[in-house]
């Protein structure tokens, strides 16, 4: 049904009157509802159209015929912008929720028996996916060669955004993370240690008190970075007196940067135990850790869309994150202090 941009910029229209009451025979096509959630998530016909390689009027009519079938106006267009209207809010969810039931049963025939198959895309944190994707990746096409992961290495608050969005399966990332509309499963605790310059008073320290933090420079990632929160909520625990990193212009977007800093002399750092193989086996660094009881540790796990039906699929891959964590610690420790 053809639609008269400028009707839309002259007053708001209540959707329910817009064209009518609507088919009650009506059931919409999960063509028409991919279309209408990749409308409303892009806010851009010509963006969402390219996303579902289909043409623009084709992507006007099939949101028009949704409309019409549903006698709701979901999409608000103007010469400008795209807008949800507040019936196209509240129906969102379910038309996520549905497209995502009709990809899992898809995804279960052509697995024939393999719950994980077809294409998922998940979402990491910087500081988890360089250190755990290589012995994961692996071991997914060895457990489920018909599985298609596709990798969004992202911060928590972008996955977490994505999550929503329905542009993301699912997300590996610190926990908890407060956030609502997701289900979050913890997978394993994970100790920080500290990184500093060989020549540095702690160094090669094997019981560290969390007050040890006091007398540490500590760089830090940039803002964003859910590492950073962490150190700088344990350094509130610790009564460090000032923030690490307040008054520093240093801007570090990954632990790499950080630690090659550290080798330069410009400070020290904490990683998590799974980053201390890949970052820390440099000349001119030295490991510390902290004592037994200390609480200066991380929870990884993957969180997923609480309206998502595939948990108990998304909980033989976190098995999977768990084993790729164990490697990566295994080979951390054997560089810690004894």
């Amino acid at each position: 049904m053809a639609q008269n941009p400028e009707r839309f910029n002259e007053k708001p229209m209540e959707p329910c009157k817009l064209i009518g009451m609507g088919n009650r025979e009506y059931k919409p096509t999960l063509a028409q509802l991919r279309t209408f959630v990749t409308v409303a998530e892009q806010k851009h016909f010509v963006s969402a159209a390219n996303m579902l390689g289909i043409s623009q009027p084709s992507a006007s009519q099939a949101l028009a015929a949704l409309e019409t079938g549903l006698g709701i106006q979901l999409i608000e267009r103007s010469t400008r912008r795209v807008i949800v209207t507040p019936a196209g809010e509240e129906l969102l969810p379910y038309a996520k929720a549905t497209l995502e039931a009709a990809d899992a049963f898809s995804a279960h025939a052509r697995g024939t028996g393999d719950a994980l198959s077809g294409p998922l895309t998940i979402g990491v944190i910087p500081t988890v996916a360089p250190y755990l994707l290589p012995a994961l990746l692996t071991r997914l096409h060895d457990a489920y060669p018909q599985l298609e992961p596709r990798i969004v290495e992202n911060q928590t608050e972008h996955l977490l955004q994505q999550l929503r969005d329905g542009t993301l399966d699912l997300a590996i990332m610190a926990t908890p993370t407060l956030a609502t509309g997701v289900t979050e499963l913890p997978l394993y605790d994970e100790e920080f240690v500290a990184v500093v310059p060989a020549e540095h008073p702690l160094a090669g320290a094997s019981a560290l008190p969390l007050e040890a933090l006091r007398e540490m420079e500590l760089l830090l990632l940039d803002d964003g970075h859910c590492l950073r929160d962490q150190i700088v909520e344990l350094c509130t625990l610790a009564e460090v007196r000032r923030t690490p990193g307040a008054q520093s212009v240093t801007r570090a977007a990954s632990l790499t940067t950080i630690v090659q800093l550290v080798v330069a002399g410009l400070g020290t750092t904490l990683v998590p135990l799974s980053a201390v193989a890949a970052e820390c086996a440099r000349p001119g660094l030295a490991v510390a850790t902290f004592a037994d009881g200390v609480d200066a540790k991380r929870t990884v796990g993957l969180v997923m869309r609480a309206s998502s039906r595939r948990r108990s699929e998304y909980e033989q891959l976190g098995e999977l994150v768990a084993e790729a964590y164990r490697d990566a610690a295994e080979s951390g420790a054997a560089l810690l202090p004894r």
